[in-house]
């Protein structure tokens, strides 16, 4: 380990240097890569360099106890010592933490999709449901999130909307949410108060960045049509509503939300990418679920992730078989406990996998 951790703080010194060298400077995507790298490994530098001291301040007061004669002088060393073993350990366990290998991802913002399953007219009011519940989480985060297309349902809520959502580790924090949400209620449409399942898949797609996703313009094909929805007037009379097609791929995005075709057109090229760049780490999640067999990330976006039932106030989710009966405030964006929950499960996976021996 503490090989590891030198050879990690002789990279740090030797990224600190290539940073201030005037070639690494103009080469924009060489920069932006090593500055995030060296932001990661100041992390880790500090919190070694802090376990040093305390590992030397630890073996000072063991001195201190084996050659002092002063009762006084080594019962201040035996309490000093206390504490220090103490900040070892703590540190210690943050090292393992630091370790861990992160996905490169984690960082992003994301496209947030949500789309209505089985279930009618009562998969879209949940729908909607579940997008006021990211919502007003990601706000008590002091995040940014804007609509970026949304197709209403017919008595509500939505049959498909997607969120953009941007702040720190955004990605990381929402990952685990990609996959199938079954709810359990009696429907607003239900006169006979009949309990039905319905269904909503989420998705959450990293948003790709310039150095991620290349595409070249030839191989899209731009649709313009009327927008549909709220709005005002403008939708009728104008086609600022975008849709691209990409034909390598097939992928399709479409964008109405903005009055500007322009504006419609860049926010679709950026989804674009998003898809496209999302189905490589798609694949790359599928790679670990495999090797780690893991019930958290999986990779499977079809999956039955979570159930919110209602008569029983509960939310369930499946992965790690925990509930939590406080479903009222869990739809109004508290969710903060089961996200937590799924990091902390998966944190423990990483851990088994690696040698973090001191």
């Amino acid at each position: 380990m503490f090989s590891q951790l030198e050879n990690l703080k002789g990279r740090f010194a030797e990224v600190g240097k290539m940073l201030s060298d005037p070639a690494t400077v103009a080469d924009i995507k060489r920069f932006t890569q090593l500055n995030k790298e060296y932001k990661e490994l100041e992390k880790i530098v500090k919190v070694y360099d802090e376990y040093k001291i305390v590992l030397a301040n630890i073996e000072n007061n063991k001195q201190i106890l084996e050659n002092e004669k002063d009762e006084e002088f080594r019962e201040l060393a035996k309490t000093d010592l206390v504490q220090l073993e103490s900040d070892k350990e703590r540190l210690e366990n943050e090292l393992k933490q630091l370790l861990v290998p992160k996905e490169p991802e984690d960082e992003k913002d994301v496209l947030l999709e949500i789309r209505a399953g089985t279930g009618g007219d009562e998969a879209s009011l949940f729908a909607g449901d579940l997008a006021r519940m990211y919502t007003r989480y990601c706000e008590s985060l002091g995040w940014q999130v804007s609509i970026v297309d949304a197709n209403e349902g017919t008595v509500g809520g939505f049959k498909e909307i997607v969120l953009e959502i941007k702040g720190e580790n955004v990605y990381g924090k929402l990952k685990f949410e990609s996959g199938v949400h079954r709810v359990q209620r009696v429907p607003e449409t239900e006169a006979k108060g009949r309990v039905h399942t319905s269904a909503v898949t989420v998705a959450v797609l990293p948003e790709a960045d310039e150095v991620d996703v290349q595409i070249n313009e030839s191989d899209i094909v731009m649709d313009v049509f009327r927008a549909s929805g709220a709005g005002g007037q403008h939708v009728n009379r104008t086609e600022s509503a975008v849709r691209l097609t990409h034909i390598p791929t097939g992928t399709v995005v479409t964008c109405q939300q903005e009055r500007s075709q322009h504006k419609n057109r860049e926010m679709a090229l950026k989804m674009l990418k998003t898809k496209i760049y999302e189905a490589a780490v798609r694949k790359h999640e599928e790679e670990i679920a495999a090797r780690r067999k893991t019930l958290v990330s999986t990779g499977d976006r079809s999956a039955k992730i979570r159930t919110y039932n209602y008569p029983q106030g509960r939310v369930t989710d499946h992965r790690i078989n925990l509930s939590i009966y406080n479903l009222d405030a869990f739809m109004n964006g508290d969710i903060g406990e089961m996200i937590d929950a799924l990091a902390v499960a998966e944190q423990a996976e990483k851990l088994k996998e690696g040698n973090f021996a001191f």
